[in-house]
């Protein structure tokens, strides 16, 4: 999905809520910023394999979607946090039902024997 479809307002309910959410790092983004602020050097270690171009591409969309503030504190060195919104953490809400979801359907496919072998 391109990140163009953030914005289409011809698009279904659903449609728009992936779009904001569509990319491999942005769902475990809103889950590591559910326990509170974090700098971007903390989501670095929490999110291993996640390259600092592509994290603060990911909060930085994040942010003009509104689902995170980014705050910049005067001081020396420069202190930047990341933090949910109350439209993030709507979101994040609402997100918990479609996990459980998940987990479901990969319980239904290891139980099938169908589930994919690492």
């Amino acid at each position: 999905m391109t990140r163009s479809r953030a914005n289409d307002t011809e698009v279904c309910g659903v449609t728009a809520a992936i779009a904001v959410i569509d990319g491999k790092w942005k769902t475990a983004l809103l889950w590591q910023l559910e326990s509170g602020p974090h700098r971007p050097g903390e989501l670095r270690r929490l999110l291993p394999g996640v390259s600092e171009k592509v994290l603060t591409t990911a909060l930085r969309e994040m942010e003009t979607d509104g689902l995170v503030h980014r705050r910049v504190y005067d001081e020396l060195p420069l202190r930047t946090e990341y933090s949910l919104t109350a439209f993030g953490r709507e979101l994040s809400e609402v997100l918990g039902p479609l996990s459980d979801w998940g987990h479901r359907r990969l319980e239904r496919l290891v139980e099938a024997g169908t589930a994919p072998a690492h």
